[in-house]
């Protein structure tokens, strides 16, 4: 009698979240929730956010103020009252070095809320 061949056993693909990556609960409060209830933590938190906010905000004022504070004294140049030197300055040299300030203080900013971000996200909601 022929030998009947029988087929191969079926594989079956298994589904679901791998047991280390369950969904724990945190170990401490979450700082958002320090935050939302408003306890002293929380303030301590949005304090220091407002602050490195501040120190950003500053430093580029101050560095626009020693830019155009600068601006006199390129002029006061003996050379400076012809007329060409005083276009150039105003013209193609401030503008650019205004932009530059600009775009330091947003990537400051916006790296200061990333940090805050990341200190008040739950760990277990940045995977997702």
């Amino acid at each position: 009698m022929p030998e009947e061949q029988q087929p191969p056993p079926r594989r079956e693909v298994v589904t679901g979240m791998p047991r280390g990556a369950r969904r724990r609960a945190p170990a401490h409060t979450p700082a958002r929730s320090e935050i939302s209830e408003q306890t002293s933590l929380g303030a301590t938190y949005v304090r220091a956010l407002m602050r490195s906010q501040l120190r950003a905000g500053l430093g580029a004022l101050a560095a626009l103020a020693c830019l155009v504070g600068a601006l006199p004294l390129v002029f006061a140049l003996p050379r400076a009252r012809s007329g060409p030197l005083v276009w150039l300055v105003l013209g193609l040299l401030v503008y650019p070095v205004m932009w530059l300030i600009a775009r330091w203080y947003v990537w400051r900013a916006e790296r200061n809320e990333a940090a805050f971000t990341g200190l008040v996200m739950d760990p277990a909601d940045r995977s997702g």
